[in-house]
């Protein structure tokens, strides 16, 4: 836990000192160069400030030990905080699209050429950020990580959206000036997609829904390493957080006794745990075996 907490604090250190700096970058040229795309940019990235925030919050939970009032531990902090990342950003779209929509309706400046470039840098450092973050998510197997990873991503074609405006405005003239306005708007659809997207992943982990098929094979395959394992018969799987829970139901020979039964199940539980260190417990349900079932 201690090395999982190290490096998702690392990445989101890294994420809050970039974030920082590139919207106070984005929101002086915003400004300056009469681009409300760039603005709007600009709070997306404030935006990613707080959701950096919230996810240090659940990851650090996340990590406590179980405790007694919370025999499970404390995993379910994660996908809440990916929950109210996702929430964070559907409020800064609904924000950003009617302030876009006020903009259309009023005659205003073009954006100036500068503003151009600007996104397009913002735009790579972005998409390293993405990168970067995502792998370091993946690393720690964090859904709320991931969900922040998105979020810059996100933020990376929201810039690409406002570079496309800006160019048709440049382009285009004083005709086309509320093209930007419509890339803020083109922007927060992206916003809205993401955050549904973080939502969805956030309430399956919180309605317990069952991992990937892959991983029950490899715990059916370390069950049955152990003598007098003969068979599996059913794999519950659910995911807490960093860390996940097992029920697993283990047929041996109805003849065995109590305690032979018992060190089996043991047996069992050591090697599948041994073989998934992420997994922090695995109940074993013994039954008779039938040849014939």
């Amino acid at each position: 836990m201690p090395g999982r907490l190290s490096q998702g604090r690392r990445a989101i250190v890294v994420e809050l000192a970039v974030n920082g700096s590139l919207a106070f970058v984005k929101l002086l040229a915003g400004l300056a160069g009469h681009s409300y795309a760039l603005v709007a940019d600009a709070v997306e990235s404030f935006s990613d400030m707080i959701s950096s925030v919230v996810v240090w919050g659940g990851l650090s939970l996340a990590s406590k030990p179980p405790d007694a009032d919370h025999p499970y531990g404390h995993g379910r902090a994660e996908p809440l905080a990916a929950l109210a990342v996702a929430m964070i950003l559907a409020g800064a779209a609904c924000g950003i699209a009617l302030q876009a929509i006020r903009e259309i309706q009023t005659p205003h400046h073009s954006p100036a050429g500068f503003t151009l470039f600007v996104l397009l840098g913002v735009v790579a450092v972005k998409e390293v950020l993405y990168r970067y973050v995502s792998r370091t998510g993946s690393r720690i197997d964090s859904t709320a990580m991931l969900a922040g990873a998105w979020h810059h991503r996100g933020d990376a074609l929201t810039s690409l959206a406002a570079a496309v405006g800006i160019t048709i405005a440049l382009i285009g003239g004083p005709g086309y000036a509320s093209a930007d306005d419509w890339a803020a708007l083109a922007a927060c659809l992206v916003i809205v997609v993401n955050g549904a997207r973080f939502a969805r992943v956030a309430i399956n982990e919180l309605m317990d829904t069952a991992p990937g098929r892959d991983r029950f094979g490899s715990i059916r395959e370390a069950a049955l390493t152990v003598d007098d394992a003969l068979s599996v018969e059913k794999i519950l799987v659910r995911k807490l957080g960093p860390t996940y829970y097992v029920d697993l139901h283990l047929g041996v020979n109805p003849g065995a006794t109590v305690r032979r039964a018992h060190g089996v199940a043991h047996a069992v539980k050591d090697s599948i745990i041994r073989r998934h260190p992420e997994i922090a417990d695995v109940l074993v349900h013994i039954e008779p075996h039938d040849p014939n079932g």
